[in-house]
């Protein structure tokens, strides 16, 4: 198609499908050449990218990378859910299921998902993942079916989020066959936070969906 008749959506996507394929070329070497933009760069190249792809389409270097990547594992997910009969399961259930497909997304590449978070956790790049998470946090409300437009639109993604950073975090560490311990996990802790009508002081105090992450420090979530 002529670059000249182009629509931007068109345009979008074309920009989106080639940070794609970048992305899942640069996955399976990460765990030996760590996130670089030299790794990126040999990534694009083998994904048949010309030269100069990985600079142009990520201007702000790793951290551009890591963010498409959670918008690429997000849309993975939402993806997974769509193919999921779920109306009859309780919200809890579907939130469960989301947060598990979420992570199952980048489950062949665990190691990493876990040199994205060390690199996520540098002081100067706390904003961009917080951003990320409360992105993802999102998207797996949306999944689950919530169309929360009051208060609790804020209180829901307030109470998940820390409950999907610390499922994964548990996972990274979890060698359980298929990640049993950690649906457990996600169990648990999901029964503890998910009873909001019962939360209503607990939630006012959480109306700030960014006050989880002030008290608890820059721990995110690729």
């Amino acid at each position: 198609m002529n670059s000249e008749a182009m629509t931007v959506e068109e345009a979008d996507g074309e920009v989106r499908a080639a940070r794609d394929a970048i992305l899942e070329a640069v996955l399976p070497q990460v765990a030996f050449d760590g996130w670089t933009m030299k790794t990126v760069a040999a990534a694009a190249s083998a994904a048949g990218q010309p030269a100069g792809a990985a600079e142009r389409l990520f201007p702000q270097g790793v951290i551009d990378v890591l963010s498409h990547l959670s918008d690429l594992s997000d849309r993975k997910m939402l993806a997974a859910m769509a193919e999921r009969e779920v109306d009859a399961a309780g919200m809890s259930d579907r939130i469960a299921m989301a947060v598990r497909l979420r992570i199952e997304a980048n489950a062949p590449h665990k190691e990493a998902v876990r040199r994205a978070l060390s690199f996520l956790a540098l002081p100067q790049n706390t904003r961009v993942a917080a951003k990320n998470t409360l992105r993802t946090v999102d998207a797996l409300w949306y999944a689950a079916g919530d169309i929360a437009t009051d208060f609790s639109y804020y209180t829901k993604r307030g109470l998940l989020a820390p409950v999907y950073v610390a499922t994964v975090l548990y996972w990274l560490d979890d060698d359980s066959e298929d990640f049993v311990d950690t649906w457990s996990f996600l169990a648990r802790r999901l029964d503890n936070v998910l009873q909001i009508p019962r939360l209503s002081g607990r939630l006012r105090a959480m109306a700030n969906p960014l006050s989880w992450f002030g008290r608890h420090g820059p721990r995110w979530t690729a």
